[in-house]
């Protein structure tokens, strides 16, 4: 892919950028704390990575972040795994989340939707209230801090409320989506061992309901160290015999008691897909998040008490985390909990008319569908409040940057973003005050030491490389849960580069600045010695309309041979004909290069992903590879696992 794209898509007006929180930030911390002046966000980023000590004092004074005991200084230890944050101070998460209720309290904190896409509003007050009531009820049960609850639950309010009752009595969140299977929950839940489990009866997707009720029972009776069930009756049920109800532990009107916990001190745990084995159990801080949170939130989202902000997702994603974190800008967010296309797929469209969303986050995946589609965002949606639609999830094509500046709006704010759930935030992405160039993101964020290195650890501008972060981010991991030596926290990450922190992403970081991210790198695409981002590959054959989705993977010959098949999952009523695998080519070698058609193009029945929608090319790789499906892949992990064995018979045949 080019980087050379000296033409901004879009470039933000005077008045846009002298508005933009990350505008005034600047020239506060050049006044307070020694950023530079000049030379724009360039200067700033640059400063905020030699200077983390100014740069992150300068976040928690400017966000007002409430340390009940103060810190000893910013940065103990810095080495890499093991960064020391702000040793001694204490804070609690969840009061910083609803501040807003002290001075908005009648406004609405949450804007809940379902597939009738009518928001319904829950105010800052009514939040607080719950969260009260339920944290109160949560220690009267035994939660004390460091215990874990978990929440089987769907993108709803109560979801929100679990959470930050979790985190005000100390407690450590962990959810998944209830379209999670049982053996997928328990692979995670299991790992943590909570003590309180809150879930529902079904949930609603697509028009229909779905029941859960017996995988609860599956839940419960596979979890012993729970002490208490809560039910939430989303379907309508009556609480199953030795679970409580939900309405009765949020009916009191108790104000939150916030307990002060240390920076340190865990607030969640998120999961890794869990591909090819037991998904890792990510813990991230209190603190860690909190400051994270409100750079990446309230500098680059440019996030305040006037947004609206909604970003689809389900609990079994970071992206639900990172969403409720918009309360910690006082900005209102926007819950759906249904299907992404439901009733068609303009959908998610709509509920942003309907919520008046400032900024609207969705998938890659999704914005291509839409233009496959044919929808017509602004044609038949009223979208003038949208200032910024965001992707991430993969990334973003070139023809869907197009197509949003097309169809939505040609100044548009489009930002396409890369992280992890690693460190439940941003390495690279929105900027307010930056050009957008097509398929690339718009700089390395701030307080991220991002960097493109070859083999040896050396930089490259304009050149392929691994991502790497070269200083510690307040969000990394404090450790995996179950793992007591720190070899697993270790081994995924800081194996490659001592000390450094190595993602698994081929990116380019360009000359002007900007970000290119190519695909996973630990499913590398390497032909003659030329590494090759499956990304690249996907954005080219996916613009033909007769493909729906395809996977491309690399396989080493023990011959020393290489061979590079192309799966391609086709349209209805489209045909894998000898035009089409000509244009398949053809549209290869012109877009990227010859060295880039594949071996082989085979059609298959589907592509696997993970369950938040990724596509799986590893445990594909292996399969091919010869590798037992039992072997290749963690069953509960994928979204459809009848698919696999396609790739499992077609190696078997080919062997």
């Amino acid at each position: 892919m080019s980087t050379d794209s000296p033409q901004p898509l879009w470039q933000p007006d005077p008045e846009r950028i002298a508005r933009a929180r990350i505008t005034r930030f600047h020239a506060w911390a050049a006044e307070h704390h020694g950023a530079p002046a000049e030379g724009g966000y360039a200067a700033l980023q640059r400063w905020s990575v030699d200077d983390l000590d100014a740069f992150w004092r300068a976040v928690t004074e400017w966000f007002d972040v409430r340390f009940s005991t103060p810190y000893a200084r910013v940065l103990g230890e810095r080495a890499m795994p093991g960064a020391q944050w702000f040793p001694g101070a204490t804070l609690n998460y969840a009061e910083h989340a609803l501040r807003a209720a002290d001075t908005r309290g009648d406004e609405p904190a949450l804007l809940y939707v379902d597939e009738t896409h009518e928001p319904r509003p829950v105010t800052w007050a009514e939040l607080r209230r719950q969260v009260g009531s339920l944290a109160a009820e949560l220690r009267a049960l035994g939660v004390r801090p460091g215990d874990r609850v978990s929440g089987y639950l769907p993108n709803v309010p109560q979801a929100v409320v679990a959470l930050l009752a979790t985190a005000a009595v100390g407690g450590v969140w962990t959810s998944c989506a209830p379209d999670f299977g049982a053996r997928s929950v328990l692979d995670r839940f299991q790992q943590v061992e909570p003590v309180v489990l809150f879930t529902v009866d079904g949930y609603r997707y697509g028009g229909k309901e779905h029941d859960r009720r017996e995988t609860v029972v599956e839940l419960r009776r596979e979890l012993p160290t729970l002490r208490a069930v809560i039910h939430i009756p989303l379907l309508g049920t009556e609480a199953p015999e030795g679970s409580l109800d939900w309405s009765a532990l949020t009916s009191a009107d108790t104000n939150p008691v916030f307990v002060q916990v240390p920076f340190d001190h865990p607030l969640w745990v998120l999961y890794s897909s869990g591909t090819t084995g037991l998904p890792k159990a990510i813990v991230q801080s209190q603190g860690g998040i909190l400051v994270e949170h409100l750079k990446q939130l309230g500098l680059h989202c440019d996030l305040g008490p006037e947004d609206r902000f909604f970003w689809y997702t389900s609990t079994g994603w970071m992206m639900w985390n990172f969403l409720v974190s918009g309360l910690l800008t006082g900005t209102t967010i926007v819950l759906y909990d249904g299907s992404p296309g439901y009733p068609d797929t303009g959908a998610q469209w709509r509920i942003a008319e309907r919520t008046k969303a400032t900024l609207y986050g969705t998938s890659a995946a999704y914005v291509m569908a839409c233009r496959k589609a044919g929808v017509h965002p602004s044609r038949d949606f009223d979208l003038s409040t949208v200032q910024c639609v965001a992707t991430t999830g993969s990334p973003l094509p070139p023809d869907g940057f197009r197509w949003l500046h097309d169809e939505v709006r040609d100044d548009l704010w489009i930002a396409s973003v890369s992280g992890g759930t690693d460190v439940c935030s941003c390495f690279a992405g929105a900027v307010p005050t930056l050009p957008v160039h097509v398929g690339e993101l718009q700089a390395p964020c701030l307080g991220t030491d991002l960097q493109s290195w070859d083999p040896s650890g050396s930089p490259l501008v304009d050149e392929v490389g691994e991502l790497v972060v070269t200083n510690p981010m307040p969000s990394m991991p404090i450790t995996f849960w179950n793992d007591p030596d720190g070899s697993r926290y270790h081994d995924s990450y800081f194996d490659t580069y001592p000390g450094v922190w190595r993602h698994g992403d081929w990116i380019t970081v360009t000359s002007h600045g900007s970000v290119v991210i190519h695909g996973r790198s630990d499913s590398t695409l390497n032909r003659q010695g030329v590494r090759m981002g499956s990304a690249d590959i996907y954005e080219a054959v996916e613009r033909l309309p007769e493909i729906r989705e395809s996977l491309v993977v690399g396989i080493e010959r023990p011959d020393g041979g290489y061979w590079m098949p192309l799966f391609v999952h086709l349209a209805p009523g489209a045909a894998l004909d000898e035009d089409l695998l000509k244009r398949i080519k053809q549209t290869i070698r012109e877009q990227l290069s010859p060295r880039h058609v594949p071996d082989e193009i085979i059609e298959v029945p589907g592509v696997p992903h993970t369950l938040t929608g990724k596509r799986i090319e590893v445990p594909v790789k292996r399969l091919l590879q010869g590798t037992p499906l039992e072997k290749a892949v963690n069953p509960g992990s994928i979204d459809n696992l009848d698919l696999l064995t396609f790739y499992e018979d077609l190696a078997r045949k080919r062997a």
